[in-house]
């Protein structure tokens, strides 16, 4: 289960569980985590991202018990992985005691794996990044000491991302987790940045917004200095062209003037008295037409860019132009 991509090992455990031999069987965890393991198996342009182990019961003779998981688990995080990533879509419990994952073998919800246990496993293990994903109920119980409800215990370099509180349920719709549907939209490209990076917290970001208040709530629990990215999509601006940010905006407040030179089109019969495009601002007004597209600038006092340019007022950096011209500057992208 082991590939390294580069220098960099990548390992996921990916766990779905439908059949239960004591309990209410599910419908929609196995196809959940054929979709997870479908879309971190490789990035957007093809190359691989992780090396996937996929786990499913769907009926009696694939059954998944307590003891198969534990090994599993221990056998994902035993190594110094890059990245060392655990999902699973099942049934959970939760009670005084702590919370649990339910396996195939289960006849009460205190006999599953506990959570306690996982937390452990993973806190000892070597790997630089640890990440735990679980679509169940009553999962954002993970993190937390028994007896304990406030307390977190997170070794450096741990993420949990889990569907629920630890006092609701998950929630399925249409043979899938509502929680895993919005997971896979985001790895898909969905919650990328402008490099093409999907990072845990853009993922939760993604998921947070796409559930309302009174919908089941993701817990996201972090202990990392830096988030590692869990996939690579085609980035909506080319690195080329976002680099150009800090030579078309020398300073980040200021304001980088337009005028008529700057837009090709002439179809606007107020306009035709103006002089004629230049071709070396016509170029850079497509990279900050590109820019406001994906909302790194604004035009100053018009609505659209086109008129920003007709009327020669000009455009700046938002808030996030801001963030990504720092990053530019600093050589950190």
């Amino acid at each position: 289960m082991q590939l390294k991509i580069g220098d960099k090992m990548r390992k996921a455990l990916i766990v779905g569980i439908d059949y239960y031999k004591n309990v209410a069987p599910l419908f929609g965890c196995v196809n959940d985590a054929y979709s997870v393991k479908s879309v971190l198996e490789r990035n957007n342009d093809g190359t691989i991202n992780f090396a996937t182990k996929l786990e499913v019961a769907s009926n009696e003779s694939s059954a998944i018990s307590r003891k198969n998981l534990k090994e599993l688990t221990k056998e994902l995080f035993k190594d110094d992985s890059d990245v060392a990533l655990f999902y699973f879509s099942g049934h959970g419990y939760v009670e005084n005691s702590g919370g649990y994952l339910i396996t195939s073998d289960c006849s009460e919800g205190d006999d599953g794996f506990p959570l306690t246990e996982l937390l452990q496993i993973a806190n000892e293990s070597k790997a630089r990044n640890k990440i735990i994903i679980l679509d169940c109920c009553h999962a954002g119980f993970m993190g937390k000491e028994v007896g304990n409800t406030n307390v977190s215990t997170m070794s450096e370099g741990m993420t949990i991302l889990t569907a629920s509180s630890e006092t609701q349920y998950a929630v399925e719709e249409n043979g899938s987790g509502v929680f895993t549907s919005l997971l896979v939209d985001a790895l898909t490209g969905s919650a990328s940045n402008l490099v093409g990076d999907i990072t845990p917290g853009s993922v939760y970001a993604h998921i947070d917004q796409s559930l309302g208040p009174w919908e089941q709530r993701p817990i996201f629990k972090t202990n990392v200095k830096s988030f590692t990215s869990l996939r690579k999509v085609q980035a909506p601006i080319s690195l080329e062209d976002l680099k150009m940010i800090t030579t078309l905006f020398k300073e980040i407040n200021s304001i980088f003037k337009l005028d008529p030179t700057f837009e090709p089109k002439r179809d606007n019969i107020d306009f035709k008295d103006l002089p004629e495009p230049i071709k070396e601002n016509v170029e850079k007004f497509r990279i900050l037409q590109k820019y406001n597209r994906v909302n790194l600038v604004v035009p100053v006092d018009e609505e659209h860019m086109y008129y920003a340019a007709m009327n020669s007022t000009g455009c700046k950096l938002t808030p996030l132009g801001e963030h990504y011209w720092k990053l530019v500057k600093k050589e950190r992208i």
